[in-house]
């Protein structure tokens, strides 16, 4: 079910329409306007929302339920908020195949009460962010602003060229890193990653540093987000071009992309696929709620 508030409310496109009948058509939003889909069934806080989206002069529209992925890649959004707590079980596989079905949408969990290992797992599959209720809406907003600028930069870059690194080609277009034409099958996430490091090519990037710009806010003290997405990535890149070494550990300090030829590793590190990936046990968790 689809639950439409009136005022200023965003009209589904022709397609949209006919998943959800009876909706009248309205001229889409200028250029500079943001459009939001709100997955979530909390009365009380959906009307302060929408009071404060409007003011703010969004396109939104809210969502009872679930709805097909196809239709929401018929909305035209920039971004979509979601509960996950009324998704059910159901509800990290349709995170998941939400997140890599539309790699440029932004997308944040707002959800009640969780534990580490849920937030934790949620960022994984793809979520851009995760905030807790009760939250207040301007907060809320915030983030989903932050999400949406950071969208709209990885867009600006789209139409440059592929980065080509060893064996590697970053295709900034599609979201994703080839060898030899085949795809490295990277989350989101991990491309985010591999195209900060490899445009900043030789120099060495600091953990706090990467943390704050792939996942757009400051590390918390001991979050091990960064080298357990690092390490993931090196084992792909590895696994897929083995006879190069890509990324490469400043212990205490960060990383360093230089792709090198592995009998030349100066730092002598073993295969990605011996290390262990510390806190993978956190994704073995039931949906919040």
């Amino acid at each position: 079910m689809v639950g439409l508030y009136p005022p200023r409310r965003m009209e589904a496109s022709t397609s949209a329409a006919a998943h959800y009948p009876g909706e009248a058509q309205r001229p889409a939003p200028g250029p500079g306007s943001t459009r939001l889909a709100i997955i979530d069934s909390d009365s009380g806080f959906i009307q302060v929302l929408s009071r404060r989206l409007d003011g703010v002069g969004w396109q939104h529209r809210v969502l009872a339920s679930a709805v097909p992925v196809d239709a929401v890649v018929s909305m035209r959004l920039n971004a979509i908020v979601v509960d996950l707590a009324i998704l059910g079980p159901q509800g990290w596989g349709y995170l998941e195949k939400l997140c890599s079905t539309l790699p440029g949408l932004g997308v944040v969990v707002c959800t009640g009460r969780s534990t580490v290992a849920q937030r934790v797992r949620g960022l994984r599959l793809g979520a851009d962010d995760w905030v807790t209720k009760p939250c207040h809406p301007e907060e809320l907003i915030a983030r989903v602003e932050a999400v949406v600028r950071r969208r709209k930069r990885a867009e600006a870059r789209a139409g440059r060229a592929p980065l080509a690194a060893g064996e590697v080609e970053i295709r900034l277009d599609q979201y994703q890193a080839f060898v030899n034409g085949q795809s490295i099958e990277l989350t989101r996430r991990e491309f985010e990653l591999i195209r900060l490091l490899a445009e900043s090519h030789g120099h060495v990037l600091e953990r706090e540093e990467i943390y704050q710009r792939v996942w757009g806010y400051a590390m918390a003290h001991g979050d091990r987000s960064v080298d357990v997405f690092v390490r993931k990535l090196r084992h792909k890149l590895e696994k897929a071009s083995p006879g190069w070494r890509y990324i490469h550990t400043h212990f205490g300090i960060g990383y360093r992309f230089a792709p090198e030829p592995a009998e030349d590793d100066p730092l002598g590190e073993p295969p990605a696929d011996r290390l262990p990936v510390p806190g993978d046990e956190l994704d073995r968790s039931p949906v919040p709620g």
